[in-house]
């Protein structure tokens, strides 16, 4: 894998294994990371492994379209094209909750960050004729948390309320697992339209579930009933240094849920 020269960027829970591998792999890597202490932690775990590649990191919120435009228009500053986008920032929350802007959190997170980093950085993907990874989830097919004999639970999505993303999610009726698995279809559905525009330009975008690794989101996703056998669990899954092993391949194949 030759990723000498190029400009990748990582984002989220599997982000610190993602950059150490691409920037093992030569790349030049940028990570967002929520606060300044988070990002130097990150910087010294990740150039302490991570070979002849150059890390950068930046900090922002993308949780909140303000920080997603600041992280783009820093990006777009500084480098003038990207080779490899993974959008990878991701997260489950078990009650209700709003962002800055009014959004459902996981509409927020889980869609709307790799979504607006995407079209925000489309200039920057077209001159490096670049790959996109959605990290999405195949929670999309099946809601159930717990997968008991029986026909799944795909998740649903109120095409009426596409005009105004604030009723997405709303309070009556928030089942958490739901409103996470809704969020990672608009993100499959969104990268359709986005594969469709960006491909005469040589863009590919895809949409990958990584399997079940064993991250923060999972302690949230795991059963009251069953947590008493949480460490057995996450013995099942994979670790999270198995999980982006498909996110980093280059040069570009194709890249599709399983």
């Amino acid at each position: 894998m030759d990723l000498a020269g190029r400009v990748a960027g990582a984002t989220g829970g599997m982000g610190q294994v993602i950059a150490r591998e691409l920037a093992g792999a030569g790349a030049h890597v940028v990570i967002v990371a929520r606060d300044l202490k988070q990002a130097a932690t990150l910087r010294e775990n990740v150039t302490r492994d991570s070979g002849p590649g150059r890390l950068q990191v930046m900090s922002g919120d993308l949780s909140a379209g303000e920080g997603v435009t600041c992280v783009a228009r820093r990006i777009l500053a500084e480098h003038r094209a990207v080779h490899l986008l993974v959008n990878n920032a991701g997260a489950h929350f078990n009650d209700h909750r709003r962002s800055a802007d009014g959004l459902e959190m996981h509409i927020a997170v889980d869609y709307l960050a790799a979504y607006g980093m995407t079209v925000l950085l489309k200039d920057a993907l077209r001159r490096g004729g670049a790959r996109v990874v959605n990290v999405a989830s195949d929670s999309r097919r099946d809601t159930r948390r717990v997968k008991l004999p029986g026909r799944p639970r795909p998740a649903t999505l109120d095409l009426s309320a596409l005009d105004d993303l604030a009723r997405l999610n709303p309070v009556e009726g928030f089942v958490p697992f739901q409103a996470y698995a809704r969020a990672k279809l608009l993100t499959v559905m969104a990268g359709y339209d986005l594969a469709r525009e960006l491909a005469p330009d040589g863009v590919t975008v895809n949409a990958v579930h990584p399997g079940i690794v064993a991250t923060g989101i999972i302690d949230d996703l795991i059963p009251a009933v069953l947590r008493p056998l949480s460490g057995l669990i996450r013995r099942s899954m994979l670790t999270p240094e198995q999980g982006p092993q498909q996110l980093c391949a280059w040069p570009p194949t194709p890249c599709s849920l399983q």
